[in-house]
């Protein structure tokens, strides 16, 4: 298989590196791909969210399978132009990847196909904001209904910084949703879909705000582990059958929304991200997105012992079938993101860094870009999330220890990280029986 992957950030470069790993994978190329990914693959110019510029170029490069990565080229229709030149495509059609696109679809589809989540509303006005703010009371949860990179939530106790938030959206263009907030801890599920079937890797846990103790604004992520053992007792026993958490999942989310979508003639190919809260009422659906989510994807794919070529064909010819079943390896996986100073507001780029061949030569670490480049012949930031450092150990303590231990290694000048990614989950604080909060409800 000759496989070119659409993007240019960290989940592109872990998806990149799973794929070098399958023996029936003969060739790998990235577009655009980062500084990272052209020291591993052959990296093409391209505009990643021009859905004729990519079909061009994967018609041309006689590609067996398009991966596209990242949330902005699916809504823009990539996927459909790539298809419509016959090759095949993982990931879904600009209708299906409304799901991640519009909140207010997202939440439309799961009124219809009755999945569980947060009661909101969709409002377009400053004055229907205010009112469903009083209605729902704190701690207040405003969502930009459409793409913000994994920024554009709100979650504050302070009413005046919600109605901000609120009006800021609005005064950009787009409408908001307002919900509920969700009590429990979240979780990030991935189901690999082919538009019918479907099969769910294994549970993570991320960390969307920027500062210890889930302080500060969202970013896009700042760290995540795999897989989640304060879920192992996490069970419902209905009809006499018991089933554990990705089961609840796969039955009661994943699959009726798959079923609803290809009811509505729009089948969902591709990746199902379903961020979920366990709530003391039950499982939660915080948000859907259409791709792989960056960093759980990281520390994810590092466990994956399934070849993933021959699995995201399969979701892209619908050669699924009804009972795949995936391998993985023993052990754990954590990732701790180091970004660009300022980030999330306004990173600084061009920054040198340093120290990377040094945190990749200690054992069980591996590290991913996502927003690097080459400048004079030196590695230099290019974006807010530069670098996310990878463990991978027989313990989850030894996993993060080894990520940690790479990240002490590298160095430029502003680099940020949180110091306390899965350290709750060391600690034994997470609780999913009763209420306990990320802070995030992305």
């Amino acid at each position: 298989m000759k496989i070119l992957v659409v993007g240019p950030g960290g989940r592109e470069h872990a998806i990149v590196r799973a794929l070098l790993r399958d023996p029936a994978v003969t060739t790998v190329e990235a577009a655009p791909g980062n500084a990272g990914i052209a020291r591993d693959v052959t990296c093409r110019a391209v505009d990643a969210t021009a859905p004729d510029s990519v079909a061009a170029l994967s018609a041309e490069g006689g590609y067996d399978l398009v991966v596209i990565g990242p949330e902005a080229p699916l809504a823009a229709g990539v996927a459909d132009a790539v298809r419509a030149a016959g090759i095949p495509v993982f990931g879904p059609s600009q209708a299906a990847a409304q799901l991640e696109a519009s909140k207010a679809f997202a939440k439309e589809i799961m009124a219809a196909a009755a999945v569980p989540t947060a009661q909101a509303v969709h409002i377009s006005t400053a004055t229907e904001a205010a009112d469903a703010l009083n209605r729902f009371g704190p701690p207040y949860v405003v969502k930009d209904d459409g793409l913000a990179a994994g920024k554009g939530v709100v979650v504050t106790e302070d009413l005046d910084q919600a109605q901000a938030h609120a009006e800021a959206c609005l005064t950009g263009g787009s409408t908001v949703v307002i919900e509920e907030f969700l009590d429990g801890p979240e979780v990030s599920l991935f189901v690999i879909c082919d538009g019918h079937n479907l099969v769910p890797l294994s549970p993570a846990q991320d960390f969307k705000r920027i500062y210890n103790d889930d302080t500060g604004p969202n970013t896009g992520g700042m760290g995540a582990y795999t897989p989640l053992d304060w879920l192992e007792g996490y069970t419902e026993t209905h009809g006499g059958v018991t089933r554990n958490f990705t089961e609840i999942v796969v039955d009661r989310v994943a699959r009726p929304t798959l079923e609803e979508m290809a009811r509505r003639g729009t089948p969902f190919v591709g990746v199902l991200y379903c961020g979920l809260a366990i709530t003391s009422r039950g499982v939660r659906v915080v948000e859907f997105n259409a791709r792989f989510g960056d960093p759980e994807i990281q520390a994810v794919l590092e466990r994956l012992a399934t070849p993933l070529g021959r699995l995201l064909l399969d979701a892209a010819t619908g050669q699924l079938g009804p009972d795949r079943h995936l391998e993985w390896s023993n052990g754990y996986a954590a990732d701790v993101v180091i970004a660009a100073e300022n980030y999330p507001d306004a990173p600084r780029k061009g920054d040198v860094i340093s120290g990377i061949a040094e945190a990749e030569g200690l054992e069980g670490v591996a590290v991913l870009h996502a927003g690097t480049a080459e400048h004079d012949g030196n590695l230099v930031t290019a974006g807010g999330r530069v670098l996310a450092v990878v463990g991978t150990g027989g313990t989850l303590r030894e996993a993060v220890d080894r990520a940690y231990a790479g990240v002490e290694r590298i160095t430029w000048t502003g680099a940020q990280h949180r110091t306390d990614i899965a350290a709750k989950a060391l600690a034994g604080q997470i609780n999913p029986g009763g209420p306990h909060s990320t802070g995030a409800q992305r």
